[in-house]
């Protein structure tokens, strides 16, 4: 080992990909960024070019190597962690793709909710995934894949098929994979992985009419799972073993330093992705999603999340559509600027309700409206409805495993406006903690690289999150908290009872 080691952690995510290394203090000194570019080739399609995303982490590795200020040949491990549900499928003979990938974010399969929902097992989604397949799993898009693309099916036929999320991907485009493997917390995201017995659902595999051979076999979190050329900007190149490899939400539960049970965070993306920390049980649950969290050798550490439809989106449609920001950051300035909403609830259901409503039919409704209503009321009733959803989730994780969750970490776009994370706090009546180091998710794949080659002994010995953080306390009693919820409450009942009906003609 290098007298000054490093690790590397990349993150493969749905807004960019990005590459860190830290150094054996765990500071982080060299840091890459390329935003991901997406396909629309029809409505509701969302795709990737698998080389295009290859390319951008491999210009973010040189980046960070550069800023770093080392050599390649320094960086002993490396960790990977990627977005979950946006499958790759390549050949694995010649490494090249087969065809696009399709994002999570893609709603191609959204009419085969009915169909799945009717099968004779429907019952048993929960309990042997850990979740049930909406349109974004990759267990559907894969049976699509099965149906609809000749190219997908010819490869199978073949034998020459590979499937995978981008972690599994990017070994084969960029390095050299020691097998077809993935940990278990990407297996099971793809949504065909019975977590209970460890092994694919063989009855979910053939009523999808998707074959076994072409899937990847499940690892623990810490693995060697091949090599990864490394390549800085002044040619210089080297192989570091990638000894880690782990879900997005499961890393930033990592990277937070969430690792004890009851621990949480929240990640305001595209949608609220709330997480928090089972330890070595897997409850049974209607709810909220179980999933592995990380293995690190000795036994499996699950985890439970909830995500709220829609944070991000909503906010980038108050900029575009609606045109009540001239940029999203103005959301909590503009939040702040009242005092309160004048009265005005805004139940973001745009593409339906999550826990613990369960409502998809749900729709986005405003309530309380008068002619003093200014947008900036709009803005707060969108952040109060944040906090709300946010609350509703930590009381049915209460409800149904006894944990209490204490305190939130936060992370994301919408964590970067104080207004936002302070009504949080009011709103569930628990501190929130926002930290000032923000690439919380690359860091713990660097961590668990770290972990994997000996840097760190083991979990004890991990370096803290680096710099200072923001608490944000409770300032409203527990009687303004419940007033306004059960205000909320009754607003959620009028969202759920409408129902989508067809558009009224316009006049010839």
């Amino acid at each position: 080992m290098p007298s000054q080691p490093y690790v590397l952690g990349i993150d493969q995510g749905t807004s960019g990909s990005r590459a860190l290394i830290l150094d054996a203090e765990g500071r982080m000194r060299g840091y890459g960024y390329r935003p991901l570019s997406r396909l629309h080739p029809q409505r509701d399609w969302v795709e990737l070019d698998p080389e295009v995303v290859a390319g951008d982490v491999a210009a973010a590795i040189s980046e960070a190597i550069e800023q770093a200020g080392c050599r390649p040949a320094e960086i002993v491990a490396c960790g990977i962690d990627c977005q979950r549900n946006t499958d790759f499928a390549w050949d694995v003979y010649t490494g090249r793709p087969v065809a696009p990938a399709i994002s999570w974010q893609d709603l191609r399969t959204v009419s085969m909710q009915d169909e799945i929902s009717g099968w004779t097992l429907a019952d048993q989604y929960r309990r042997r995934l850990g979740y049930f397949p909406g349109p974004y799993s990759s267990a559907l898009h894969l049976a699509w894949r099965m149906r609809y693309d000749a190219r997908i099916r010819e490869a199978a036929r073949a034998g020459t098929l590979r499937l995978g999320l981008s972690a599994a991907w990017l070994l084969v485009a960029l390095g050299q994979p020691s097998g077809h493997y993935m940990d278990h917390s990407l297996v099971q995201a793809m949504g065909l992985y019975d977590f209970r017995a460890e092994r694919y659902w063989d009855a979910w595999l053939d009523f999808l009419g998707v074959p076994q051979a072409p899937l990847p076999l499940a690892r623990p979190t810490l693995y060697d799972f091949g090599v990864l050329r490394t390549v800085a900007r002044s040619g210089a190149e080297a192989e570091a073993p990638v000894l880690a490899m782990i879900g997005d939400q499961q890393a930033a539960l990592f990277g937070y330093d969430c690792r004890q049970a009851g621990d949480a965070e929240c990640t305001h993306g595209t949608a609220s992705f709330v997480d928090v920390c089972m330890g070595e049980r897997a409850p049974e649950q209607d709810n909220l999603n179980v999933y592995f969290a990380w293995n690190l050798g000795s036994a499996h550490t699950y985890c439970l999340e909830a995500d709220t439809t829609v944070t991000g989106a909503v906010v980038r449609w108050m900029r575009e559509s609606a045109q009540l920001l001239e940029r999203e950051s103005d959301i909590g300035p503009l939040a702040a600027s009242v005092p309160d909403s004048g009265g005005v609830v805004f139940i973001p259901a745009f593409t339906g309700l999550n826990v613990p409503y369960q409502e998809r039919e749900a729709r986005g409704t405003i309530l309380g409206m008068t002619l003093g209503t200014t947008r900036a009321h709009l803005a707060r009733a969108f952040l109060e409805a944040i906090g709300y959803q946010i609350r509703a989730i930590l009381e049915t994780i209460m409800d149904d495993t006894g944990l209490r969750v204490t305190r939130l970490h936060v992370g994301g776009g919408l964590a970067a406006s104080d207004e936002a994370c302070q009504i949080q706090a009011d709103l569930t009546g628990i501190p929130v903690i926002r930290p000032n180091f923000t690439e919380t998710t690359a860091r713990a794949a660097a961590l668990l690289a770290g972990l994997g080659a000996g840097v760190w002994k083991d979990v004890d010995n991990l370096p803290p999150l680096p710099g200072e953080q923001s608490v944000f306390t409770p300032r409203l009693s527990q009687d303004q908290r419940d007033a306004g919820y059960e205000h909320w409450s009754r607003a959620v009942s009028i969202a759920r009872s409408w129902r989508p009906g067809a558009a009224a003609l316009a006049p010839r």
